[in-house]
């Protein structure tokens, strides 16, 4: 990080102030970790700042907070959730997609209910699904937990706009509550591509092996966004009966599917799998897919460490049943990953 702990904060802001200059790239680093006096000093400033700059200025800081997690951008969050700007409220809600203070969850919810803008909504209701998680693992109160089920469920089936009610399901996909099953089934048999791809990410998240046969079945989907969820789902779920057709969608001409297939693959593990990542590793000419593939090899290697685990402790037969199971690698070999024929029909 550049050391900017030498800049008066008030410098910063004549910067921000100074539209005829380009904002110092260096500077936004002083926005991390902001004291109260500086969320102030902040404030009384804010609404000169030309809008175009605004929104630039939380763009950055969002690219940034992502690639340096040393950073906190929090307290900036929180003071830009009550802009003027929709847009910039919506980078304020994805800047604080990683924070988890329960106050935070109450915002969320009353700007689900009542901000004026669908994507802003929506985006409250994709911020929820953490305090989902976190409410089946009792990680924070009962009754709050519940305060977001009933909200969530409330916009499941009111009167919202589809994008806002199919995030808040795809939140709802942590939880164990007794509609969530039936309003996923719902979602995933409509005509909607839309919701059926929210249906798949919400049976992701649901650690539940009942979803197995419909994840499977849109592996098959002609619609890119469906089988990119439901090549996540697979992974999610870890359901090994995928992984001969996860092989096949690391060639899919859709780049989302081939980056979900390649994760999914690293979280399901198994014979082969290092071999063929390895082999798109040292194939890929793209700096970014290389990237991502060693974030996926490590997390491969977390994924075997995690399933020797309980192995020292299971009897041999356990063991060989474990491992006797059809994987789909009959057709994997070393020179690359050839395809098979397909005898059944895909699925639309």
């Amino acid at each position: 990080m550049p050391n900017a702990t030498n800049i008066p904060f008030q410098r910063v802001l004549d910067a921000l102030l100074d539209s005829e200059s380009t904002f110092p790239p260096r500077y936004l680093y002083q926005f991390s970790d902001l004291e109260p006096k500086e969320v102030a000093e902040l404030a009384k400033i804010w609404d000169q700042v030309p809008g175009w700059r605004r929104l630039a200025l939380m763009e950055d800081i969002e690219e940034l907070g992502l690639n340096d997690l040393l950073l906190s951008f929090e307290a900036l969050g929180r003071f830009a959730l009550k802009d003027s700007d929709g847009k910039i409220r919506l980078l304020a809600l994805r800047i604080l997609g990683e924070y988890e203070s329960s106050d935070l969850a109450t915002t969320y919810l009353q700007m689900l209910e009542s901000d004026s803008e669908m994507e802003v909504r929506a985006a409250a209701a994709t911020a929820l699904g953490r305090f989902v998680y976190d409410g089946e693992t009792e990680a924070i109160p009962e009754k709050l937990y519940q305060h977001i089920l009933d909200h969530l469920l409330n916009v499941v089936n009111g009167a919202d706009a589809e994008l806002v009610r199919r995030m808040a399901l795809e939140s709802l996909g942590f939880s164990c509550h007794e509609q969530v099953p039936s309003l996923i089934d719902t979602a995933f048999h409509s005509d909607s591509i839309d919701w059926v791809a929210s249906a798949l990410f919400a049976m992701g998240r649901s650690a539940n092996e009942h979803w197995a046969p419909q994840v499977l079945s849109m592996l098959e989907s002609k619609m890119p966004a469906v089988r990119q969820e439901a090549a996540r789902a697979a992974g999610e779920l870890e359901i090994r009966q995928a992984l001969t057709r996860l092989y096949e969608l690391l060639d899919d001409p859709d780049e989302e599917t081939r980056l979900a297939s390649i994760w999914s693959l690293s979280q399901i593990g198994g014979n082969g799998v290092r071999e063929a990542l390895e082999l798109l590793y040292s194939e890929s000419e793209d700096d970014d897919e290389q990237a991502y593939l060693e974030k996926a090899l490590d997390n491969l290697e977390y994924t075997e460490e995690i399933r020797l685990m309980p192995f020292f402790e299971l009897p041999e037969q356990d063991l060989e049943e474990d491992y006797d199971e059809d994987d789909g690698l009959d057709w994997f070999t070393g020179d690359g990953i050839e395809e098979e024929d397909d005898e059944e029909d895909p699925v639309d």
